[in-house]
Order: structure tokens, then C-alpha cells, then sequence
């Protein structure tokens, strides 16, 4: 009779087939944290950029006309949305430079960065006096 052996540890493929696993795993995380990411980039941009258009109609009660552009309106834009969009806003200005009977804005909302790259459904983000919101690849959907 032999003694019997103990064996003590894990082997080399069971080891592998761990890291394997890990590997597969993060895979998976990594890419739903960054679609989790750009939805919330977008979300905090789309929320901005309405704060903007709001503050163009106060705008208008004031002075009876749309301001041209953000520092007239005094509106700067939260880290969380200024480090990963620039936005403007404009009268709507014929090409005579005359500004629209009645008057009309839009806001913009640009994607910089990773997020540019990363934000491929949508783009850029854009809302109007009449409320009207599209982007640059989906429209409305994106504003959801």
C-alpha cells in the first residue's frame, strides 16, 4: 500500500482559466460603465442646455430681445458638463446680419473630447425658441 499524496495549490490551467474569467468579466464592466458614462455626460448637457434657453426667455422679458451669446446671458457651464461639451448659444441672424422677425436663439450643445468620440449616436445637442430639440444623429431620442 502507498501512502497517498496530498496536493496542495491550484494548478497552471486552473489558474489561467481564473484570469480568463477576470478578463472576460472586466471586459464587459468596462464597456457598460462607458455607455453609463456618456449617457450621463449627455444627460447633464441636455439638463444645461435647456437652463440656457430658460435663461434666454428671461432674457427676452428683459430686454425684449434674445442675448447673442453666453456671456450676455451670464451662464457658465458646471465642470461635469463644461469638461466634456461646449455651449453656445446665437440669435438666429439672416445673411443681410439683420435678426429674425421675431426673434429666434438656438442653443448648442457640442461634444469635446472623449466624449466626441465616445457619443456616437447622438452628437451635438440643440434646442430652439420654439422648443424644438434634434441632435445631430437621432433627434428628440436623444434628449431622453
Amino acid at each position: 500500500m502507498g501512502s497517498a499524496r496530498q496536493t496542495q495549490g491550484f494548478t497552471l490551467i486552473e489558474m489561467m482559466i481564473v484570469v480568463a474569467m477576470i478578463a472576460i468579466i472586466a471586459t464587459i464592466a468596462l464597456g457598460s460603465y462607458r455607455d453609463s458614462t456618456v449617457r450621463a455626460n449627455r444627460s447633464a448637457a441636455a439638463s444645461y442646455t435647456l437652463e440656457v434657453a430658460n435663461l434666454q426667455e428671461r432674457f427676452l422679458l428683459d430686454n425684449r430681445a434674445y442675448a447673442a451669446d453666453m456671456t450676455a446671458l451670464g451662464a457658465t457651464a458646471p465642470p461635469e458638463v463644461s469638461d466634456n461639451y461646449t455651449v453656445t448659444t446665437t440669435n438666429d441672424i439672416n445673411n443681410d446680419g439683420t435678426v429674425d422677425s421675431p426673434p429666434a436663439y438656438q442653443v448648442t450643445a457640442t461634444p469635446t473630447g472623449a466624449q466626441a468620440s465616445d457619443d456616437t449616436d447622438c452628437g451635438w445637442l440643440r434646442i430652439n425658441n420654439l422648443g424644438a430639440k434634434t441632435s445631430q444623429h437621432s433627434g428628440a431620442r436623444c434628449w431622453r
